[in-house]
């Protein structure tokens, strides 16, 4: 169980995500909706890391942090900027999604071998054409 409960979080999460991205208003700019979301996200991370680390000091972990937070803050407002603006510009909610995925994943591929050594194996270059094959049905 402690294997698939993150990947359930992240499915369940990411449904309402998209239903929340697909239905912010076309009268409110994405980036100031943004500033509510990163304020509520703000609040609940504090609360879950009192809640779970009972007697946690977060002005202690913050000794912990490096570059990855600051980067995965800027890289945060991209992902949830771009899906607000996806959604604005006309795709569907069950494309939009689907469609930036299979270009992430190829993405992530290349990023694993140059990186991380990852290999890239034949079923990973099948997987590629499979992603290749699918953006091509669904732009259809």
């Amino acid at each position: 169980m402690n294997l698939y409960w993150p990947i359930a979080l992240i499915v369940l999460s990411n449904v309402f995500y998209h239903i929340s991205s697909k239905q912010t208003p076309d009268s409110i700019n994405p980036l100031a909706s943004l500033t509510v979301t990163y304020a509520v996200a703000t609040v609940a991370s504090g609360a879950l890391f009192f809640l779970l680390n009972r007697g946690g000091n977060l002005i202690q972990e913050y000794h912990h942090l490096n570059w990855t937070s600051f980067i995965l803050g800027v890289a945060v407002v991209g992902l949830e900027a771009g899906s607000i603006y996806m959604y604005k510009a006309g795709w569907n909610i069950n494309t939009g999604h689907l469609f930036h995925s299979a270009i992430l994943s190829i993405a992530l591929i290349f990023v694993g071998y140059f990186l991380y050594h990852e290999a890239i194996t034949l079923s990973k270059v099948l997987g590629i054409v499979f992603c290749l094959v699918g953006l091509f049905f669904i732009s259809r």
